[in-house]
């Protein structure tokens, strides 16, 4: 049903798991003893930071922080919310945000800076998506899954008006779709 509304699959399901091992095995060299936490931004990170961590080979703690800069529409506003804060403290730990997308880099900026501010000793960004195209805030991530062109992108944890995140893959919403 809800393929109807795709007009094309930019990352397969196969491709988002060799993408997850990949990383997997990049994150758990990089972070050989530094008992990583990482930390999911609601709501799109889900399927791709619970496939992630399963390749990750190292003790590390997750939490979850909600951040919305979307509030409905295609389009990122330049107000980023918190509308779920950390339960754990970041205070001296090596930080690893899981990210579904990297778009306008604004969301990042704000939140690696709130991080470093609360005294995390490092904070870094793995996302299964990056579309610099999209950049209005300098941001590059440390550990990219693949690199997307611009266009409005669903599926995988990403949405448009709370649909499509189950979709297996992530694929390019037709215009149609939010434009009415």
């Amino acid at each position: 049903m809800l393929e109807k509304d795709i007009e094309k699959i930019l990352v397969s399901e196969k491709q988002i798991e060799e993408i997850c091992v990949r990383l997997g095995k990049q994150i758990t060299e990089d972070y050989q003893g530094k008992d990583p936490l990482i930390i999911g931004l609601l709501k799109g990170c889900m399927p791709f930071m619970a496939q992630l961590i399963k390749n990750i080979d190292l003790y590390c703690e997750i939490e979850l922080m909600g951040v919305s800069s979307y509030h409905g529409g295609i389009s990122s506003s330049s107000d980023v919310k918190i509308t779920k804060d950390l339960d754990a403290s970041v205070s001296h730990r090596h930080v690893l945000i899981a990210e579904d997308i990297v778009d306008t880099g604004k969301t990042l900026d704000v939140i690696t800076k709130l991080l470093l501010h609360r005294g995390a000793a490092s904070v870094e960004v793995v996302t299964l998506l990056d579309k610099p195209e999209g950049r209005i805030v300098p941001f590059t991530p440390k550990y990219v899954g693949t690199v997307i062109p611009k266009a409005f992108v669903v599926g995988y944890g990403l949405d448009y008006d709370e649909r499509y995140r189950n979709l297996p893959y992530v694929g390019i919403l037709k215009a149609e779709v939010y434009k009415k």
